[in-house]
């Protein structure tokens, strides 16, 4: 008796109450979702040794990788690969794991049996939350903080990724974690409005594909744009702004004398180098001025992104606790 009692308290949980039990409804979810995880972390390892053992073959950097043309095609291509998986993560993890949250316990009952019992509707709603966000949390910022490191080794090779781009500005740092956590949480509630799992899901996509969208628009402005000016003239050698390696151009435009600003493509239909060299003389340019975001600014710019998006998440939550709480029967 006393045996079998022991071996019993050794099979027992080692999460209980209301922990163990949210657990356990969405252990598939969780557990998918963690072991998704592990696999493509050893697959980046792998593929990160190979990465650097071709650049230590090829002698990279001090060779550059315009030369190596087609050898180095698998390596763009598995970055490709990778960073689109990586961007899909927030629309995936909203329509599968947000909106089915809570949205299947209103429909199906469950909720009404929860709101019966002991536990307080808050603490299985921040229990539910806290789940959740935890395995978002880690699983994002696992995956975000080993691609940032098998990117690492050519992050300044625009040819591969370019900073500013999706591809690799919402696939490391912060940034993953904050849309992932704002998309989740979003389609959590969207659930507890609409009450009905399908057409949370429905939903919660059209929600996180818009969220993608207006993120990118935006994307750009979280940086403080550098400008730079040369008074050199625009025509021949040495006369073009030099910008940091990896920096990302996002306007030039012709200086004048007075320094007002006139488009580049003033003059441009002149028909020979001597009647633009009077145009331009004529309009009194004197060089060039190019506006641009140095690769500096990039950790800056996704921890000021991520910080407005985890506010949007803070948002989210203050809802659901303070007027969703009330849906949840």
């Amino acid at each position: 008796m006393n045996a079998t009692t022991t071996t019993e308290a050794n099979r027992r949980p080692r999460l209980s109450g209301m922990t163990w039990l949210v657990w356990r409804q969405h252990r598939a979810a969780f557990w998918t979702i963690l072991a998704a995880t592990a696999l493509s972390v050893a697959w980046i390892v792998y593929q990160r040794g190979q990465l650097v053992d071709f650049l230590d073959g090829y002698g990279y950097p001090g060779k550059s990788l315009d030369e190596a043309g087609g050898r180095f095609q698998q390596y763009n291509d598995a970055f490709s690969f990778v960073s689109m998986s990586l961007q899909a993560i927030p629309i995936l993890l909203g329509v599968f794991l947000g909106a089915p949250l809570i949205a299947g316990d209103l429909e199906n009952g469950t909720a009404k049996l929860v709101a019966a019992q002991s536990m307080s509707r808050t603490r299985w709603l921040a229990t539910k939350l806290a789940l959740a966000g935890l395995v978002v949390v880690v699983s994002t910022g696992v995956l975000s903080a080993v691609f940032g490191w098998w990117w690492n080794p050519v992050k300044s090779e625009a040819t591969v990724m370019d900073w500013t781009s999706g591809a690799a500005f919402n696939t490391t740092g912060p940034v993953p974690v904050a849309l992932t956590l704002f998309s989740v949480f979003g389609g959590v509630a969207i659930g507890v409005v609409l009450r009905r799992t399908l057409t949370a899901m429905v939903v919660t996509f059209g929600f996180t594909i818009v969220l993608q969208l207006v993120w990118g628009y935006f994307l750009l402005s979280l940086g403080n744009v550098v400008t730079v000016t040369t008074n050199k003239g625009v025509t021949g050698e040495n006369v073009s702004p030099s910008l940091p390696h990896g920096a990302y151009e996002i306007d030039q435009s012709y200086v004048t004398g007075s320094g007002d600003l006139v488009g580049w493509g003033t003059c441009s239909g002149s028909q020979t180098d001597a009647a633009r060299q009077v145009c331009l003389d004529k309009a009194d340019v004197v060089g060039w001025s190019v506006d641009y975001l140095p690769m500096s600014q990039m950790n800056a710019m996704q921890w000021f992104g991520a910080s407005i998006l985890f506010a949007l998440t803070a948002g989210v939550v203050a809802f659901l606790f303070v007027g969703g709480r009330k849906r949840l029967v």
